[in-house]
Parts: C-alpha cells; structure tokens; sequence
C-alpha cells in the first residue's frame, strides 16, 4: 500500500475524506471495504438523486424487492425505498465502525436524507428523521436534513433529542451561519435538559460548484476572469465564519461540556465545465476539521493526481474581493443562493418521484 496516497495525506491533514455515492454492489463486492482499507475513506453520502440512479440504473436491487414484498406484500413504493435504503446505509455504516471507533466518533459517519418532499414541513422532517435514526439504530449515523427556514427548526430538534444531523443544500454563507446557530441552539437545549453532548455529531453540507454554474453565464458578459472563481470564494468566506463561531465562546462553554464542532462540508465539488481544473473544488478548499464528499470520479482524479496543502485559508482577502465585485456587476449573491436552493429542492424531489415511480414499475414487473 503506497503511503503517499493523496486520499491518505488528505485525511492525515485533518480534511475527512467522504464518498458521496452508494449502490448496494458496492457493499457486496468488497468494494467499499477496499475503499476504507486502501483510501482511507472516512465516511459515505447518499441523497435523493444517488438512490435514484442505483436503483434504476441496476439489477442490484430487484432480489431485495422481492424479498421485501414477499415479507409484506402491502408496502407503498415509499415504504419500499426506505427498506432498501436502510439497508445500505446500516451495510455501510456497520463497514465504516472501526473507523468511527477510531477517530473517536469524529468520522466514520454515513448519511441518509429525509423524503425531500418534507423540507418545508418542520414536524414531518422530524417525525421522519426520528424515526430513521431509531430503524437505523447505530451511533456512526447522520440524518440529512436540508437547511431550509423550517429545516432550521428541525436542525435544532433533533440536535436537542441527540440525534446526528446532516444538514445539506447549503449555498449562502448567511444561512450556513443560521444553521451554526441552530446547531448551538439544539445543544444548549440538551444541556439544559441534563442530557449529554458528547456523541452528537452534525455536518453543514455547503454546495459549491452550482455556483459557479450558474453564475458564469452572468460574468462571462461582464467580468470574465471572476468566472470560476465565486464558488470557492463563497466557501472560503463560509469556513471563515465557522472559525468565528466554533472559535468563540459561546461554543467554548458547550465544548467544556462535550460537544463538538459542527463541521463544514464541502459538497457538490466535481467540475462541471471541461475548461476548468477537475480538482478545481477540492484543491483549493483543504483545510483542517473539514470535510470533502467527493463523487466516484472526482474521487479516482483525487487518487491519481490531488495536491494535499493547507489552502482553504489562502487568499481570504482576494475572495472577499471577489464577493464583493458582485453587487457592482448586478448581481445579487443572495436572490442567486435562495434559487439555488429551490432548484435543489426541486431536483431532489423529481428524483424521488422518480425513484418511486421505478420501484412502483419494477415491482409490478416481477413475476409473483
């Protein structure tokens, strides 16, 4: 095993390395076990979309299927999906325990996301996330919740009921510090109520490369050498604001008490446009106490050819000036993120439907 593996330094260097991707092959072909042997791997993602092209795009799932639906011939397509899912995720997290047990609950972590169709139902999201936990019941699980306005207020209860949470579909820099004090907010809840925080783990999931897809359309007519450039700025600007917070004392209190820091992670960091570095997303965002989910190609690019060096808190200053160019140029960073959000919420919802429909089509498919 070759020690100068990029993945390796890069998780030696205090940025976790996750996988965003999950397909039932993968668990058993040995493949993830591989992962986590040779690579290092830290930890797995999952969302709406990823299911949906595992089970669609694969005869993985058609045995489990019939299983499932021999066991209760009654399940809905919704039912059915998150029987599958569940089985994925307790496969990868029971994979992923020696790492949790190693890294002393910090890594090792493996997410599964709510229907997406609640992110605007604070009650529903919560009832649903409790009740994936307790299926799920192993510590080295995260629910993921998307940081809407009302996410926010799930955020807090389920950090308040010791739940771990993901919170994904971060674009903006102000909500990601919503999402920071939600966090704060559900631990100081617990703590009031005597309850420990030492095992609470959460993650903010900010996106980085759709961006940058979408505002290089607007520079490319205005101020063609920002092109490229917004997304990581965003970030950079974003993890500054977790030091300020996680470096402050309010946080400093709780962290006397147990609890730790809610990281960043960087999400959505394959290149989207040939033009640019493939590692463009990852390269420049390193830093420690962070983390990257990279997907299965940005991930090999990673191994073949990534540069491990302490960049995330380079070049704050040209950033911030970057940032700051934006409103001159007409354009509106915040009216951009609230679309981006919507537009992911949206994505995920079609491909849950999608999902639902396929699993509805298969299971009518197979022979009784």
């Amino acid at each position: 095993m070759s020690h100068d593996n990029p993945l390796r330094l890069l998780n030696a260097a205090g940025q976790s390395v996750w996988y965003d991707h999950i397909q039932r092959s993968m668990l058993t072909s040995g493949r993830l076990a591989q992962l986590i042997a040779e690579d290092d791997l830290r930890g797995i993602t999952s969302n709406p979309s990823i299911f949906e092209k595992a089970i669609t795009g694969s005869s993985d799932y058609d045995d489990a299927l019939r299983r499932e639906l021999q066991r209760d011939p009654g399940q809905t397509s919704r039912q059915l999906f998150f029987n599958l899912a569940v089985e994925d995720i307790r496969a990868a997290a029971i994979a992923l325990r020696p790492t949790y047990d190693a890294t002393v609950g910090v890594d090792g972590m493996v997410s599964l996301e709510v229907s997406p169709d609640l992110a605007h139902d604070v009650d529903a999201t919560v009832r649903e996330a409790r009740e994936l936990f307790a299926r799920l019941a192993l510590p080295n699980v995260m629910i993921k919740v998307p940081g809407t306005v009302p996410g926010l207020h799930a955020v807090e209860r389920l950090i308040a009921d010791g739940i771990n949470v993901n919170v994904t579909l971060l674009f903006s820099v102000e909500r990601y510090v919503s999402v920071a004090e939600a966090y704060l907010r559900g631990l100081e809840r617990r703590r009031a109520r005597g309850l420990p925080l030492d095992h609470i783990a959460s993650v903010a999931s900010f996106f980085v490369s759709r961006l940058d897809t979408t505002l290089d359309p607007l520079l490319a007519e205005r101020q063609p050498e920002l092109q490229g450039k917004i997304a990581n700025a965003n970030a950079k600007l974003a993890y500054q604001e977790y030091l300020e917070i996680f470096g402050g004392g309010h946080f400093a209190a709780l962290r006397a008490a147990g609890a730790r820091p809610q990281r960043l992670l960087w999400a959505s960091t394959s290149t989207k446009n040939p033009a640019y570095p493939d590692l463009l997303y990852v390269d420049n965002l390193i830093g420690p106490d962070t983390v990257n989910t990279l997907p299965p190609a940005t991930y090999d690019a990673f191994r073949d050819h990534g540069v491990v060096a302490d960049t995330l808190e380079q070049d704050v200053e040209i950033a911030l000036a970057h940032l700051a160019a934006l409103p001159e140029l007409g354009i509106d960073l915040s009216a951009v993120t609230d679309q981006l959000e919507i537009e992911g919420i949206d994505a995920f919802i079609q491909s849950f439907n999608k999902l639902l429909a396929a699993i509805e089509a298969k299971t009518s498919a197979l022979p009784a």
